[in-house]
């Protein structure tokens, strides 16, 4: 079959690589073209567009590069068409891929939604569009079985969380330590500042004066790819960086300053407490502090229902705030507790198998439809 696939952003990437992996098993005849980054790429499909070039963070940066946006969904439309595909599987990244699966319906191509958008959080007018708009559904989190399918009435599977095949397919560097960070004797806290642009121009100089007070630990920056290095070094210019060893840096930190958004539960999963921060535009953080209807803003603790992992928010996320708050989660019964509830929280998530359970459904029921 023809599958077209879209992911706007590097968790979608990075999920997207490991379905089109098991797609590629069980379909020997499978012809991939897709939207995503280079583990999709490298995992089989042709590359239309990187995720770089489509991921805006923010009400106000949205609006900002809304003639970009526009240009670029009617450039997928168009490529769509030409290749026209069996089956469109959308991969999360909700404002873009609705409006992508609006249009796909009406022209009667079959659409796969993988990772729910977080209707649960916001936009919860969208359910209608979800029902209209898309033949099969698939959710990770546990507790959106409850919310599509038993207040809304949707069809949704649950598959498991794909983050729990990536860490199962990891193995440690165990020379990294020794080949890419500072030779001393420090603990190490890993810096996860994400993957967009304007996440690590807000985030990053806090961070970086964390670092400057707490100089009894090592501070490294985990860098995306897909970024310069001379963003990172503009905001922390005495910071060591590694590039795409993210799971390795976090293998041998004593704990990590996380931006909001899936390293939240990748740094959970690796057993790394942590300290969730996020900050955006004061347009941006106004406007949702009025549409989303969450008690927490980190995977973490909204999977648990319940903080397992403090959240600085906005005015919150300053480093006074992380200065005093970090080394009681390096030594201490503080660290023990979050040790203990991430193993409730892998449980809580279920077993390994996800991308392959939903290459599975795709398949069938694209066979079935």
């Amino acid at each position: 079959m023809k599958y077209y696939i879209i992911a706007g952003e590097a968790s979608g990437d990075l999920h997207g690589s490991n379905l089109i992996k098991e797609l590629v098993l069980k379909d020997s005849k499978a012809t991939i073209r897709a939207w995503g980054g280079d583990l999709m790429q490298q995992a089989g499909a042709e590359m239309v567009k990187h995720y770089r070039d489509l991921a805006f963070m923010g009400f106000l940066e949205v609006v900002q590069n809304l003639g970009t946006i526009l240009q670029n969904i009617r450039f997928c439309q168009s490529d769509i068409e030409a290749f026209s595909p069996d089956i469109l599987i959308l991969i999360d990244y909700p404002g873009f891929n609705m409006r992508i699966a609006s249009w796909a319906k009406k022209r009667g191509i079959q659409v796969h939604y993988y990772i729910m958008p977080q209707v649960w959080a916001w936009k919860e007018n969208r359910i209608h569009k979800l029902k209209r708009d898309t033949d099969y559904q698939y959710a990770i989190l546990p507790f959106e079985l409850d919310f599509f399918n038993q207040k809304h009435q949707l069809n949704v599977s649950f598959v498991g969380h794909p983050l729990l095949d990536a860490l199962g397919a990891y193995h440690p560097n165990k020379h990294f330590k020794k080949n890419h960070l500072p030779k001393n004797a420090k603990p190490i806290v890993a810096l996860l500042p994400g993957s967009r642009k304007q996440e690590i121009q807000k985030l990053l100089p806090i961070m970086s004066e964390v670092a400057q007070y707490l100089s009894a630990y090592q501070f490294v920056i985990a860098g995306t790819a897909h970024q310069p290095t001379e963003l990172y070094h503009t905001y922390a210019p005495d910071l060591p960086i590694v590039f795409g060893n993210t799971y390795n840096l976090l293998s041998v930190s004593k704990a990590a300053l996380v931006t909001s958004g899936t390293a939240t539960l990748e740094t959970a999963l690796l057993k790394v407490p942590q300290i969730v921060c996020y900050k955006t535009s004061l347009i941006s953080y106004a406007i949702a502090k009025r549409v989303v209807n969450l008690p927490f803003i980190s995977l973490v603790n909204l999977i648990m229902e319940r903080e397992v992992v403090q959240e600085f928010i906005q005015d919150e996320c300053n480093k006074h705030k992380l200065i005093k708050f970090l080394p009681k989660i390096i030594d201490g019964n503080q660290r023990n507790k979050i040790l203990r509830d991430y193993e409730a929280l892998a449980q809580k998530l279920g077993g390994i198998g996800a991308s392959k359970t939903v290459a599975t459904k795709i398949i069938n029921n694209a066979t079935s439809h």
